[in-house]
């Protein structure tokens, strides 16, 4: 069974969202949100093959948002709730999580061969409260590739 959803412009939230609807509405959201912030946005929803899994079918990695922030590469994850009250928007980005986007990223920076330009994985949370205006916190640099990185055995014990 279909469900019509209608969004009212006074964020008047009470209608029960499909959480795809949601999502969508959190991105709309978070990128004017950074636009205010002096974000220049590059992308939303970039989405390329990153591999294949263990049965060989092919795993495509999303980015919900990429932008500049000055001169910084943003590769931005939108994580957005109807309510807090189980977890914070936050804890969806999970190291699994975080190593897609990576993955992602990577393939991003080498097909337009953005070899030197520094870069960064931030995340915007966005609650969305009941008659109310929306939560939406930025956290830049959320998280790094340095966890991710292969680590090498060397001669010294």
């Amino acid at each position: 069974m279909s469900e019509i959803i209608s969004i009212s412009e006074q964020n008047n939230h009470s209608a029960a969202f499909s959480s795809s609807k949601v999502g969508q509405i959190g991105e709309e959201l978070a990128a004017r949100f950074l636009e205010k912030k002096g974000y220049r946005l590059v992308c939303a929803n970039y989405k390329v093959p990153i591999g294949r899994n263990q049965r060989g079918a092919t795993v495509t990695g999303e980015i919900d948002l990429i932008a500049l922030d000055e001169d910084v590469l943003c590769f931005v994850e939108v994580k957005t709730r109807s309510s807090d009250d189980f977890a914070s928007p936050l804890a969806a980005v999970d190291l699994r999580k975080q190593r897609q986007i990576i993955r992602t990223a990577k393939v991003y920076r080498k097909i337009f061969r953005l070899n030197n330009i520094k870069f960064r994985y931030d995340v915007v949370s966005i609650v969305l409260v009941e008659n109310s205006r929306p939560k939406i916190e930025l956290f830049k640099g959320f998280w790094n590739e340095d966890k991710f990185r292969k680590k090498f055995w060397t001669d010294e014990f």
